[in-house]
């Protein structure tokens, strides 16, 4: 079998661990692994524009290996990744290979029994962040979903987490499940995409077990930041928007823009009501961000590029750009205890508690959840 040259991620070191860099290598690329488990079979294909093996896409590789790919599903921002957040994405076929792409986001999140209906294995290979309402942990779970139903084998292949080397925020009430939140875990989980299948199946999050087979990584440490080369999403398009996401996304269920439309998304903020600040941009359309948020007006708030990496969920500029609203009442839009999990921390941040007094309020719940994820890490 030929051999696929593996893949080395540009890794970047919190300075405090004083680690030697070693080479990482992906799930996707222990190719006669998979080729093991996949060959004479019929395969479908969950993945985007970050499932790369070096500098080609897996199901261009797998093919290339004569491996049988029937379909491709797609996630939020599609196949190649272009799409804005929350925008319907189609089905389609691959103009490359000719394989149907059937889309996991809009209407139809879950993939139906009639597109399942010839599929041996379904390999999933998506690069995550780490954060609860990045949706492609929503879509893994019914994938899981679906094949276990149809009794189809599925083979996660493992990718880092570049904010896996802390946990924090609000665990998730039941009440506010939905696609931006499924599951009853923090915000930032601390989990690769492969551990996080297995709590899936082990949490009995859904009805059935699914026959599930991780292909893990080799020298992964989930302490080490880890630069991804290839944005996950089209306004994630650095190690630096990648850090500040978990913190900055919360303010995506408020008045406040965490500057889609520019050139520097989730890295700076503001808002046409925080005009105490100096610092300003202008949110203008353009891909990856059709209609931003206070498109075309001059929004006030505080560029972030310097900003320390972050260990945990930064929520002073949430507390402080509230308290500083010219109008409180409309700061907080419904989405906030969508993205949060609870309407606690929509309450106490009204209430005039202090951050170091809301990160108290989550100790408990953080603790019983890392004594859940124990049983499923596979990493350091």
């Amino acid at each position: 079998m030929a051999k696929i040259k593996q893949n080395i991620f540009i890794l970047i070191f919190l300075s405090s661990f004083g680690l030697n860099a070693q080479e990482l290598i992906l799930g996707a690329n222990r190719i006669e692994h998979i080729i093991s488990l996949t060959n004479e079979k019929s395969i479908a294909i969950v993945g985007n524009q970050t499932s790369m093996v070096n500098n080609i896409h897996l199901v261009d590789t797998l093919i290339s290996l004569n491996q049988n790919i029937i379909a491709v599903f797609s996630p939020e921002h599609g196949f190649r990744g272009t799409g804005d957040a929350g925008t319907k994405i189609e089905n389609e076929v691959d103009i490359k290979t000719g394989i149907p792409i059937i889309s996991l986001y809009g209407e139809n999140k879950k993939p139906k029994k009639k597109d399942l209906e010839d599929v041996d294995i379904m390999v999933f290979d998506i690069q995550d962040v780490g954060a609860r309402f990045y949706t492609y942990i929503s879509t893994l779970h019914y994938v899981l979903e679906a094949c276990s139903e149809e009794n189809i084998t599925v083979i996660v292949l493992d990718r880092p987490n570049p904010n896996g080397h802390y946990v924090d925020g609000p665990v998730l009430e039941e009440k506010y499940k939905s696609f931006v939140g499924m599951h009853p875990i923090p915000t930032v989980h601390g989990m690769t995409i492969g551990e996080y299948a297995k709590m899936i199946n082990g949490e009995k999050w859904i009805d059935k077990k699914s026959n599930l087979t991780i292909i893990e990584m080799l020298n992964y440490d989930r302490n080490r930041i880890y630069e991804l080369p290839v944005k996950p999403s089209p306004n994630l398009p650095n190690k630096k928007s990648i850090n500040l996401y978990p913190s900055l996304c919360l303010f995506e269920g408020t008045n406040v823009s965490i500057g889609r439309g520019t050139e520097k998304p989730f890295q700076h903020f503001g808002s046409p009501f925080l005009k105490h600040y100096s610092y300003a941009f202008q949110p203008k359309s353009g891909p990856g961000s059709k209609y931003p948020k206070h498109e075309n007006k001059i929004c006030y708030g505080k560029d972030l590029i310097n900003t320390p990496i972050l260990n945990s969920i930064n929520l002073e500029w949430l507390i402080e750009t509230y308290n500083q609203s010219q109008n409180k009442e409309d700061f907080f839009i419904g989405f906030f205890d969508k993205l949060a999990g609870t309407d606690k921390l929509r309450k106490q941040i009204i209430s005039g508690k202090s951050s170091k007094e809301i990160k108290k309020s989550w100790k408990a719940d953080l603790k019983e959840f890392k004594n859940v994820r124990k049983k499923y890490l596979l990493y350091n």
